[in-house]
């Protein structure tokens, strides 16, 4: 598990997940810690190592 920081869609404050890096390809639905909003996941791992993260809003 690698702890990844970023900046949140929809308060732009930084927070960070735990990215399983033994996965592949994830794709989920995270709440931000900190303004409580789901944030659309979708992470790339190859040799137990983020290559691609996103992190986008959930448009209704």
């Amino acid at each position: 598990m690698d702890e990844y920081f970023f900046q949140c869609p929809y308060c732009w404050e930084q927070i960070s997940m735990l990215i399983d890096t033994s996965q592949s390809r994830q794709n989920y639905i995270e709440d931000c810690e900190i303004c409580c909003n789901p944030i659309q996941v979708d992470v790339t791992c190859e040799d137990q190592e983020i290559t691609s993260f996103q992190a986008e809003n959930i448009e209704q």
